[in-house]
C-alpha cells in the first residue's frame, strides 16, 4: 500500500478570504498549551496522536502510516496575524528549556528585559535589596512598595518616545530599550516595569477603576483568557478628545507601528470588554488637556522675568489662569515672559498676604509650590485646598474641578446645583470628590444658559460660577 502524501496549506498572513481566516483559526487552536494553545484543542490533538499511534501498531507498524500535524500557529495581534512563531530550540536558544515564570502566549509572553539578566542568574536586574515584583506567584497582585515610581507626565512622555521613533510592531523583536515591540511590551515600557509583561499579567501591576475616573497614563485592557490570540489588546489613555467623553487620545502599539490617534471609547472592537486600570506605582503628577496638577519641581527664578522664553513660563501662566488670573491675559499664556505674567504672579502673591519683595511678580519656590499643589488663596480672595473653607463666592479656579480632585469647592458646587434644580445626575451626594455626575449637572446648567460647544463642556469657569451663585 502506498503512503499518502500530505501537503500542508499555509494561509497568507494578509488574506481575508474565509478559507484563510478559518485555517488561521485552526492553526491557532493547534498550538500546544505551553505556547498559548487552547487546552481543549491540545487534548483533542493528543487524542488524535494516540489513536494514530494505535493504528500504526495494529496495522503492523510498517513504514506506511503518516499523520500531518498542524504547524505552530501564526500569532494574531490586535489588527491581525503576525509573523509565524519559530520554536526557540530551532534558533539554538537553550533558554527554551527553562522558561520565564508565568504563562506563555502567542502574543508574546512574560520575560525579562531584552539583554538584562533573567530569573535564576547570578546578577539580578534589580538593585541590591530591592524587591523583585516578578518573584510573586503568577496571578497575584504586585505590592505597591515593590513597583518603580513614576508620574503621569513620565508615562505619557515615555509613550511619546515610541510614537516619535515609529517603532515597528512585532511580537518577537525588542526595541533598543529592551522592551518587546507589541502592545503589552509598550505598556511595560511606558510604566517603566522591570520586565516584559503580556495582557494576561498587566493587571497584577494595576488597580481597576471606573471609566469616569480615567486620567492620562491609565490603560484600557482587554484580555481574552479563552483564546489570547482573539482580540486581546491594551492602549494608554492620553485624555478625552472633547466634553462628550465618547472618544479619547490613545497611545498604542499596533500594526504597522506605534501610533497616537483619537479612538472611540473604549476601542474599535470589543469596546464593552475593555477594563480601565491605573498603575499602582503612579505618584503625584498629571498631563494632558484640562489638568493643572504637576510634579514639576521649581525650575529656578532664572526661568522667569524679562527675556525668559521657555515652557515653564507657559506652565506658570496656565496655573495662574486656573487660579483667577485670566483677566491679566489678553492672549496666551505663552512661553515668552510678558507684563501679563508679572502682574498675574504679583496678584497671586498679594492674595497670600505677602508684601515687598515677596510680591514682586517673579515666582519663587513658595509661589510655585502653592500654584502646582492648589494651595493658598486664589486671585480674588477665595481659599485654595490648603486654605480656609470654601465659603467665599469668588471662583476658586478651574483646577479644582477635574477628575481626581477632592475638595470643599466641589461639594459646594454640587449643593448649589441641587438647589438650582440641576442635580438629577446625582445618585448619591453631592460630595467633595469630582465625578462624572458633577460634570453632567454642570453641563445641564450651562446648556440652560444657551451655551453650546466648548462653553458647555461641564467644567465650571468664572461665568458659570457667577451665574450659579448669583
Amino acid at each position: 500500500m502506498s503512503v499518502p502524501v500530505f501537503e500542508e496549506f499555509e494561509p497568507a498572513a494578509d488574506c481575508g478570504c474565509p478559507g484563510c481566516a478559518q485555517r488561521r483559526r485552526d492553526l491557532a487552536l493547534g498550538l500546544p498549551v505551553r505556547s498559548g494553545g487552547h487546552p481543549a484543542a491540545h487534548g483533542a490533538r493528543r487524542a488524535l496522536v494516540l489513536v494514530t499511534a494505535a493504528g500504526v501498531v495494529l496495522g503492523g507498524g510498517g513504514a506506511g502510516a503518516a499523520v500531518a500535524l498542524p504547524r505552530p500557529a501564526e500569532p494574531v495581534g490586535p489588527t491581525g496575524p503576525s509573523v509565524p512563531v519559530v520554536p526557540a530550540e530551532a534558533e539554538g536558544d537553550t533558554s527554551a528549556t527553562t522558561p520565564w515564570p508565568g504563562p506563555e502566549t502567542p502574543q508574546g509572553g512574560r520575560g525579562p528585559l531584552h539583554g538584562a539578566p533573567g530569573p535564576g542568574s547570578q546578577t539580578s536586574p534589580n538593585a541590591p535589596g530591592e524587591p523583585d515584583p516578578d518573584s510573586a506567584p503568577t496571578g497575584s497582585q504586585i505590592s505597591t512598595a515593590s513597583l518603580p515610581r513614576t508620574t503621569r507626565a513620565d508615562i505619557i512622555n515615555r509613550a511619546k518616545l515610541w510614537v516619535a521613533a515609529q517603532v515597528p510592531y512585532s511580537m518577537e523583536k525588542y526595541w533598543s530599550d529592551g522592551y518587546r515591540q507589541d502592545c503589552s511590551g509598550y505598556i511595560s515600557m511606558a510604566w517603566n516595569l522591570r520586565s516584559n509583561e503580556w495582557t494576561g499579567s498587566l493587571d497584577r501591576f494595576a488597580d481597576p477603576i471606573d471609566r469616569t475616573e480615567l486620567q492620562p497614563g491609565d490603560i484600557l485592557l482587554f484580555h481574552n483568557p479563552a483564546n489570547p490570540t482573539r482580540g486581546s489588546h491594551v492602549t494608554i489613555f492620553g485624555g478625552w478628545t472633547d466634553y462628550t467623553h465618547t472618544s479619547y487620545v490613545a497611545y498604542e502599539q499596533t500594526k504597522p507601528r506605534t501610533r497616537k490617534q483619537p479612538t472611540p471609547m473604549a476601542y474599535w472592537e470589543n469596546s464593552d470588554r475593555y477594563v480601565p486600570y491605573r498603575y499602582r506605582g503612579v505618584i503625584s503628577g498629571a498631563t494632558g488637556a484640562g489638568s493643572t496638577a504637576t510634579s514639576t519641581p521649581f525650575p529656578g527664578a532664572a526661568k522667569f522675568g524679562p527675556g525668559a522664553n521657555n515652557a515653564y513660563v507657559t506652565q506658570l501662566g496656565r496655573l495662574l489662569v486656573d487660579r483667577g488670573g485670566r483677566k491679566f491675559y489678553s492672549q496666551g499664556p505663552g512661553p515668552k515672559w510678558g507684563e501679563a505674567d508679572r502682574r498675574a504672579t504679583q496678584a497671586f502673591q498679594l492674595a497670600q498676604g505677602w508684601k515687598g519683595k515677596e510680591a514682586d511678580g517673579i515666582p519663587g519656590p513658595d509661589t510655585w509650590k502653592l500654584l502646582v499643589t492648589g494651595g493658598g488663596r486664589s486671585i480674588g480672595g477665595s481659599g485654595g485646598s490648603s486654605g480656609p473653607s470654601a465659603h467665599a463666592t469668588g471662583f476658586p479656579g478651574r483646577g479644582y474641578f477635574r477628575p481626581g480632585q477632592s475638595n470643599a469647592y466641589v461639594e459646594k458646587l454640587g449643593k448649589q446645583l441641587v438647589k438650582r434644580g440641576f442635580g438629577k445626575h446625582y445618585l448619591s451626594g453631592p460630595g467633595p470628590r469630582w465625578t462624572e455626575a458633577d460634570r453632567r449637572n454642570v453641563e445641564a446648567f450651562q446648556r440652560a444658559q444657551g451655551w453650546r460647544g466648548a462653553a458647555a463642556d461641564g467644567y465650571p469657569g468664572p461665568e458659570t460660577w457667577r451665574r450659579l451663585f448669583r
